[in-house]
C-alpha cells in the first residue's frame, strides 16, 4: 500500500496516545470504564471545560479526539457517525449540539482538545488533576504559565500559608 492511501485511511492527529499501560481500575470492571468514558465525553461535550483526574482527562481527551475526527470526517448524514454518537453521548441534546455547532466550528481543526495540568490545593488530596477543554471555546484561557516562584506576593503567601497550617495543626 502507498503512502497516500495510508494518510488517507489514518486520522490526522497532533495527539498520541500514552505507550504505557494504564492502571485505571473501575469496580465494575470493563462496562464500568465505559460508562465513566461515556459520562466524561458527555460532559466535555456539554460544557466544553471539565477538570477531572489527570489519568482520566487523558484517557478521554484520546477518545475525545477519535471520536471528533470520525464525525468531522464522516460528517452528520452518515448512518455510522449517528450511530457512534448515540452510543458515546448519553445525551440527545448534546448530540444535536455536537452535529450542528462543534462539527463545523472544528471543520478546519486538527485537534480539538486542550489539556492542562492544574495545581494541586495544598494541604489536601494531592492526585494530579487536569482540566480539559475543547478548542475555540467561549471561556476565557487557561493560563500555563509558570508564575515567578521567587517575586515577594508568592515568598509571603507561601510562608502565611505554612504558618496557617502549623497554626491548625497544633490546635
Amino acid at each position: 500500500m502507498n503512502q497516500a492511501k495510508i494518510l488517507n485511511l489514518v486520522a490526522k492527529l497532533k495527539h498520541t496516545n500514552n505507550i504505557k499501560p494504564r492502571k485505571l481500575k473501575n469496580y465494575r470492571g470493563p462496562e464500568g470504564r465505559i460508562a465513566m468514558l461515556q459520562k466524561s465525553l458527555t460532559a466535555l461535550l456539554k460544557y466544553e471545560r471539565i477538570e477531572l483526574n489527570f489519568n482520566r482527562a487523558d484517557e478521554t481527551r484520546a477518545y475525545a479526539e477519535i471520536f471528533m475526527s470520525q464525525i468531522a470526517k464522516q460528517g452528520s448524514q452518515n448512518q455510522k457517525s449517528i450511530d457512534m454518537a448515540n452510543f458515546w453521548i448519553l445525551e440527545n441534546q448534546i448530540i444535536y449540539k455536537l452535529f450542528n455547532v462543534l462539527v463545523p466550528r472544528f471543520s478546519n481543526d486538527v485537534s480539538y482538545t486542550n489539556l492542562y495540568h492544574h495545581p494541586n490545593v495544598y494541604p489536601g488530596i494531592l492526585r494530579p488533576k487536569a482540566i480539559l477543554e475543547l478548542k475555540n471555546n467561549s471561556f476565557p484561557k487557561v493560563s500555563s504559565s509558570i508564575k515567578n516562584q521567587s517575586s515577594v506576593e508568592n515568598i509571603l503567601l507561601k510562608e502565611s500559608h505554612k504558618r496557617h497550617f502549623i497554626d491548625v495543626i497544633t490546635q
